[in-house]
This record gives structure tokens, C-alpha cells and sequence, in this order.
């Protein structure tokens, strides 16, 4: 059985969570690293806008500014995601896609999404994995509700998914932060998402410790991708590069807001 680099559940704020996955991730590249998986949460709360998005367009900035909740570019495809401080695990899976057995890209999808798959079946949640399609990422339904969304960079053979897992959903404070142009008030937006957004407490009906996710995440990776997952640190190489990308990229206007680093 492979091992596997895990990094435990760490909380930063969004400028420096993107930049320690561009980290890892040009550290896997570089072969310096094993395939890792890595655990984090977010503080403050942020809106993440895809590589390729506009985000003026895409979040309600000025209210973003207001509640101090960041707003970041990925350097991942995707849409816009509000990332709870409290309300969320994010996941990501750094690892050459030789690691995972396929070099399609929808497979590569189908293949980290059933790591989360048999965590959920783990809280007694059962998940369903949807291809998605030209407008929308991949993701993973509960009751045909989606539990967890995801987006992709591949670069040199080596695939960044990063995701999350809703613990927990307030919609009205999700949406309060991301701009939907069809919508006038924040309230129709929350009756449509009614129907299409979930967490673990609503589909399990009861409120587990981020303890006992994270365990359940560990062993739903071990056992989706034939793994052991021995749990690491970052080097100090990747230390030094996420914080020079903090400073130069991400936590900077130009990048976050133009695409420009």
C-alpha cells in the first residue's frame, strides 16, 4: 500500500491557504514531495473566485469589505464558493496522476470524489458523484442536493483538487457575499438553493465534531484510493514559497482582481 503525505487540519486565512496549495502543488511537480492530501479551514470567511472569473462580477465585494470577509483568486477552474469559517472542511489532493491510476480528467474527478464518498457513507450519509458538465465542475450530491463542490490545475502530470465539505449551511449569509445576477434580493436565492444545497448535519440530522469528520475524511481517502495516509509537515521549502506567494500574489489586488501577479 502507498503512503501517502497527510497534512491535519490547519485553519489560515484564504490568501495564505491558496498559496500553501501552489506551494505543495510546485513542490510535488518538482518531485520534492510525496502525494499529499491536506485538511484546512478558513478565517476569516472568504469568497474564492475561479482562475479565469471576474471578481467584481462574481462576489459582492463591497459586502465582502464590510464583514471582513476575504475575497481570493484560485489558480483553479471552477466558480465562485463561499468558504465558511465555521461551516466547512476544505480538502485538497495534490498527487501525480499516475498516483491515482488515470490520466483522464474526468476519472481524476471520479476518483478523489470517492475518497469523500466513503467518509460521508462513514457518518451514515450516502453520496452520489455527478460528472458535471460545460458550466459546471463536478460535484457530489446528497439526496440530489450538492454536498461538496471541487476544481482542478493540472500542470506536468500533477493534478491540484481542491474542495469542500459543508458541515453545516446558512444560506442566507452564503449568498449575502456571492453576486447572482438573475436574483433582486438575496431572499429569492435562498428559496431556489433550498432545493439544491446541503451539509452533513442536515442529511445526517445531527451536528458532528470536526474531530470525528476528519477521521472520517482519513479513512474515506485510505480506503477509496488503496492509500495509508501517515501524517506530515510542510518543508521548509514550501514554508519559504507559500510565503513569498502570501505577499506576492495572493494577498495582493492585481492578482485577486485582475489576474495579475
Amino acid at each position: 500500500m502507498t503512503a501517502w503525505r497527510l497534512l491535519k487540519l490547519e485553519t489560515h486565512n484564504a490568501f495564505m491557504n491558496m498559496a500553501i496549495d501552489e506551494s505543495v502543488l510546485k513542490a510535488r511537480i518538482g518531485k520534492l514531495v510525496p502525494n499529499t492530501i491536506r485538511f484546512y479551514r478558513w478565517n476569516p470567511s472568504a469568497v474564492s473566485v475561479g482562475r479565469f472569473q471576474d471578481a467584481e462580477k462574481e462576489a459582492q465585494v463591497e459586502a465582502c469589505r464590510k464583514r471582513g470577509v476575504d475575497v481570493v483568486r484560485r489558480i483553479t477552474g471552477g466558480g465562485t464558493v463561499y468558504h465558511d469559517s465555521e461551516d466547512e472542511i476544505t480538502y485538497s489532493v495534490i498527487a501525480g496522476r499516475d498516483g491515482l491510476g488515470t490520466e483522464d480528467i474526468a476519472l481524476v474527478y471520479a476518483k478523489i470524489y470517492s475518497g469523500l464518498t466513503e467518509a460521508l457513507k462513514i457518518l451514515g450519509i450516502a453520496a452520489d458523484f455527478n460528472q458535471g458538465n460545460a458550466k459546471a465542475c463536478p460535484n457530489l450530491t446528497a439526496n440530489g442536493k450538492k454536498i461538496s463542490g471541487s476544481s482542478q490545475a493540472h500542470k506536468k502530470g500533477v493534478v491540484l483538487q481542491h474542495g469542500t465539505l459543508l458541515l453545516r449551511v446558512n444560506l442566507e449569509r452564503m449568498f449575502t457575499f456571492l453576486r447572482v445576477p438573475w436574483a433582486k434580493t438575496c431572499l429569492q436565492v435562498v428559496e431556489v438553493a433550498k432545493d439544491k444545497i446541503t451539509s452533513i448535519e442536515d442529511e445526517a440530522g445531527k451536528n458532528f465534531s470536526l474531530a470525528e469528520v476528519t477521521v472520517a475524511l482519513v479513512k474515506g481517502f485510505e480506503n477509496a484510493l488503496e492509500i495509508k495516509l501517515e501524517n506530515g509537515q510542510l518543508t521548509s521549502d514550501e514554508l519559504e514559497l507559500a510565503e513569498n506567494l502570501y505577499i506576492e500574489k495572493y494577498s495582493t489586488n492585481s492578482w485577486n482582481f485582475s489576474g495579475h501577479s
